[in-house]
This record gives C-alpha cells, sequence and structure tokens, in this order.
C-alpha cells in the first residue's frame, strides 16, 4: 500500500513538472527509485566516420571503432557471434513483480531494440548474426534509437526472453514473480 501510494505522489508531481520521459509510451518517473530500470549500452566512437554509413555514434564520447567492433564479433574458438562486450543489457537478469513497469533506456549511442523472444537466436542484421538463426520475433521489432525510452508492463509471471535485435548477443532474462513471493530483492 505504501509503494503504491508513494508511486501515484510520484506520478502526479512528475505530471505537474513535466519530469515524464518518452511521450510514446506510458508515463514513467525519471529518478523514481521504485521503477525498475533495464539500460541498453555501447561505446561505440562518435569520431570513427565508419559508423556513419550504418547510422553513426551519437554518443558524445565513446572508445569502440568500427574495426574493433568487428574484430570482436567472432572467436576461433566458437561457431556462433561473441560480440563486443561493451555492446550490452545492463543487469543482463532482472527480477521484477507481477503489476511492476520495466523502464529500457538506450544510453548507447547506437539503435538497439529490447524484444521478448521465444528463444535466444540471431537478429535482423544477417552479417551479426554469424551461425545464429534469426528470432522468428526480431522480423518486427521496434527500434530504440539512441538516448530514448521505452516501457515493458503486463509480463505474465515466469521467465522473459528478451535480446537486440540488431546485435543479437545483447540478452537479458526478466524473471517476473508473483506480488506475494517475498524473495530477496535486487540488488
Amino acid at each position: 500500500m505504501r509503494k503504491t501510494l508513494i508511486a501515484v505522489t510520484l506520478l502526479v508531481a512528475g505530471m505537474a513538472t513535466g519530469s515524464l520521459v518518452a511521450p510514446w509510451t506510458k508515463p514513467v518517473i525519471a529518478d523514481d527509485d521504485d521503477v525498475k530500470k533495464i539500460t541498453l549500452r555501447d561505446d561505440c566512437d562518435p569520431t570513427d566516420p565508419l559508423w556513419n554509413p550504418t547510422g553513426g555514434c551519437k554518443l558524445e564520447k565513446g572508445d569502440v571503432n568500427f574495426m574493433e567492433f568487428n574484430g570482436e564479433l567472432s572467436s576461433p574458438l566458437s561457431l556462433s557471434v561473441i560480440g563486443h562486450q561493451a555492446w550490452r543489457i545492463d543487469p543482463s537478469y532482472r527480477k521484477v513483480e507481477a503489476d511492476e513497469t520495466l523502464r529500457v533506456r538506450n544510453a548507447g549511442g547506437r539503435t538497439h531494440t529490447f524484444t521478448e523472444v521465444k528463444n535466444f537466436g540471431g537478429g535482423r542484421v544477417p552479417p551479426l548474426n554469424m551461425g545464429l538463426i534469426m528470432a522468428e520475433e526480431c522480423k518486427t521489432a521496434t527500434n530504440i534509437p539512441a538516448g530514448t525510452s521505452m516501457q515493458v508492463s503486463g509480463l505474465s509471471v515466469g521467465n522473459h526472453r528478451f535480446q537486440c535485435c540488431i546485435h543479437p548477443w545483447m540478452r537479458a532474462i526478466v524473471k517476473v514473480k508473483a506480488e506475494d513471493d517475498d524473495h530477496d530483492e535486487d540488488h
């Protein structure tokens, strides 16, 4: 009850001050500690012109040039894509309660998706799949441009797999618990 009252108070305060984000999604309080968050990250180098043909890099500062990114896509020890570790979902495992909303923010400089898939697989950019079969859900995935946010809510109890359908090694599991499940809180 107290969490709900705080959330409603923060929502009304956010509406009054205009501090809500992503106008095409449901309102989210940007600084609300009760809102569960997931961040899509990359570290592209905005000074590298080789990023330009594929959308550029919107970061102010980044350290990974296009050649380094491509050099880390594979390994002689794997038949599948490995991917550059600066391209990631943080955290890659998140617990939420059934009634909670998850805020997903793209803090990287490249476009990403946060797409629920039945099974992890490849994405919609064939050169980045390397040995992976495209996940069916990636055909209709929605882009999340750099600097924007989206929300995920209404998930059923259980594990939900999410991946970026552009960079398929970017993966996360969202575990939805029943409201009365009193197990450990997130770290």
